[in-house]
């Protein structure tokens, strides 16, 4: 695949006489009308094997082949130039396609109400192809023991047809909040524990679960060592019945890390106990809190390489966000909080606003501002192809098991075409 950001001048036409492919091909990869008009500094997936890169000025053969992984020897071959000839600014090299690697991906889905809807079930079929694991969100633990389900609707049947394995998502969520009082009733009482596990089980085989994931979370420190127990007990008993277990975690940098979301997470644990872990690395810009990044790659590297400390990368899933927010300035502590937005849905409001899409290198993630019509000032951080790129490039380096993806049901088309390109998605169904 080819990302290209879109410059001044750029249209749709004179993009397809660039790369050689049909202006339907480049609308349909990206989910675009041929009439919409392009946005500056927006990105564009162009489905193409391979990519282009045009020469620029300073550019040398060895330099471009370093740039995307090859010798000067094969830059040379695969586009029949000599070797030790000048390279003119503005010829256009052909990079072949770099090797796949086998990845795990997972996607949680969150239902609301009391069922599975349309947009829902269409946005879990058309991600299942590169899917390993859907994960409708969530079960939550009652104080007897007990599970309330999330509606299913036809969740299980498309997993079924795309060999999607699915997640049996468990949490500690009372009244839309993780419950640190309902995590500790849990934890230090054996018989609920049993009966929990007893549900899980009994719910796991009537839906046909096959990872059962612990999404608990906010726990008093003190149950710490408690929660380590319980996953200890639970691992014994779901491997013996032939279930992968898996744990959510939140976003540490060090084992002594404090705090609500934290010290109760023992990664150490976690990678010793659960056959993988799933990663939160995002949020850092959140709907209460100033405007930045929903997961930029410095503090998510930072994370991932402490992780990689305390447990082996084929048991980590780095987790991120399918959606960006609209900021209203001035950001005031406790005030307005910021509306959430696709990918898809930033693109269109940049193009309405007539908003230039600008890109923080530092960072890996797009943003733009634009004033409303009563004269507010907003700022926009979401996410782009070349964002996304930057996350699969991490986790090729640093030998990850795969994405985790929050949530399902937000339009980013880019993203599944880049999974394609950049991995072989590990199918256990």
């Amino acid at each position: 695949m080819q990302i290209h950001v879109v410059q001044r001048g750029n249209t749709l036409y004179g993009l397809s006489q660039a790369y050689g492919i049909s202006v339907e091909s480049i609308t349909e990869a990206n989910q675009i009308s041929a009439s919409d008009s392009l946005v500056v500094g927006q990105t564009l997936v162009i489905p193409i094997v391979g990519s282009y890169y045009w020469v620029r000025s300073g550019d040398s053969l060895f330099s471009v082949a370093q740039r995307f992984g090859l010798t000067a020897a094969q830059l040379a071959s695969v586009n029949r130039i000599p070797v030790g000839g000048p390279l003119r600014v503005g010829t256009r090299l052909y990079i072949p396609p770099r090797p796949k690697r086998r990845a795990e991906i997972n996607a949680y889905v969150e239902p609301r109400g009391n069922e599975v809807s349309e947009e829902l079930q269409r946005a879990s079929r058309e991600a299942a192809p590169q899917l390993t694991y859907l994960a409708p969100f969530s079960f939550r633990i009652q104080r007897d023991g007990s599970l309330a389900a999330p509606p299913l609707g036809n969740l299980p049947a498309i997993a079924r047809e795309d060999a999607v394995t699915l997640m049996l998502v468990v949490t500690n969520l009372e009244k839309d909040q993780f419950s640190a009082e309902l995590g500790g009733l849990i934890l230090n009482s054996e018989s609920l524990q049993n009966t929990l596990l007893d549900n899980i089980i009994s719910t796991a085989e009537q839906y046909g679960f096959r990872d059962i994931h612990f999404d608990i979370e906010h726990l008093h420190p003190s149950d710490r060592e408690a929660y380590n127990r319980f996953l200890r007990k639970a691992a014994d008993r779901l491997h013996r019945q032939g279930y992968l277990m898996s744990t959510a975690l939140a976003p540490k940098t060090s084992a002594t890390q404090t705090g609500e979301w934290y010290t109760a997470h023992d990664y150490r644990a976690h990678g010793e106990i659960a056959d993988f872990v799933v990663i939160m690395t995002y949020e850092w810009g959140y709907s209460g809190g100033p405007p930045m990044p929903v997961s930029p790659i410095g503090p998510v590297r930072r994370v991932l390489e402490y992780a990689l400390t305390e447990m082996p990368g084929n048991k980590i899933m780095m987790g991120q966000n399918l959606y960006g927010y609209d900021w209203t300035l001035p950001f005031v502590p406790g005030g307005r909080y910021a509306r959430a937005l696709s990918p898809q849905a930033a693109i269109a409001l940049a193009r309405r606003e007539q908003a230039a899409i600008e890109y923080d290198y530092e960072a890996q993630a797009p943003h733009f501002d634009y004033w409303d019509d009563r004269g507010r000032q907003h700022k926009v951080w979401f996410e782009d192809a070349r964002s996304i790129q930057a996350k699969f490039d991490l986790v090729k380096e640093l030998g990850l098991r795969g994405v985790s993806y929050w949530k399902l049901g937000l339009p980013f088309p880019q993203n599944w075409l880049l999974i394609e390109d950049n991995f072989d998605v590990v199918k256990r169904g």
